[in-house]
């Protein structure tokens, strides 16, 4: 989990900016679009890093692979409709930004790489594509994991019956912990690298099938 390879650094500097940066966009322009005007009254509605990054978390990201941006203010009770449901999908809308992300930039990846493979930059450019794309797994898969205060948390609170609020809000007050624990014993890394890596080959897979008649 730890370890410091400069060449990594650089190359997961623009990855984390587009990453945090469409992670948080997501979940402020769904609530948006439910009729909460808080992102758009902060100026998070833009996809600019800068709106978005956390000086800390960025570096804690940088140098742990452990990290977090500025999270979005929202309030629910502007949502129209159902106030659970919108919770719900303003929290899906990050993590599932993150995964259509990384499909995107592999997209780009590969075609980038079959115009300029015999570049002296390839590699360079090759292992940036490389973080972003497995930034951007990395972070929808954390955040879906339903332990507070992911993400994953409110979209199971949007799940689960009334009468397991409870319960979610006992979890709630001991999240921060579960979360430490899970991270500083490796057992978080060891359901996150295979998820990651299975959606990678299958993302690989799908875009190996697109590009091949094309570029083949």
């Amino acid at each position: 989990m730890f370890g410091f390879d400069l060449q990594n650094i650089i190359s997961n500097i623009p990855a984390l900016m587009i990453g945090f940066a469409f992670h948080e966009f997501a979940h402020g322009w769904v609530a948006d679009r439910l009729g909460d005007p808080t992102p758009r009254s902060q100026g998070r509605l833009t996809l600019n890093p800068i709106a978005h990054l956390d000086l800390f978390g960025t570096l804690m990201a940088l140098l742990y692979r452990f990290g977090w941006a500025k999270p979005v203010m929202t309030n629910p009770q502007y949502y129209r409709g159902d106030k659970r449901r919108g919770q719900m999908l303003v929290a899906l809308a990050g993590p599932i930004m993150n995964l259509i992300t990384a499909f995107v930039v592999m997209f780009l990846w590969f075609l980038t790489m079959h115009w300029i493979h015999e570049s002296a930059w390839s590699n360079v450019i090759s292992l940036v594509f490389q973080s972003t794309v497995l930034m951007n797994l990395g972070l929808g898969i954390f955040n879906l994991l339903p332990i507070p205060p992911l993400d994953g948390f409110a979209v199971l609170g949007g799940i689960l019956p009334d009468r397991f609020a409870p319960q979610l809000h006992m979890l709630e007050q001991y999240g921060m912990i579960i979360l430490i624990i899970l991270l500083f014993t490796d057992i978080l890394g060891q359901v996150l690298f295979p998820m990651v890596n299975g959606i990678f080959y299958a993302y690989k897979a799908i875009i190996t099938l697109i590009l091949t008649p094309f570029l083949g």
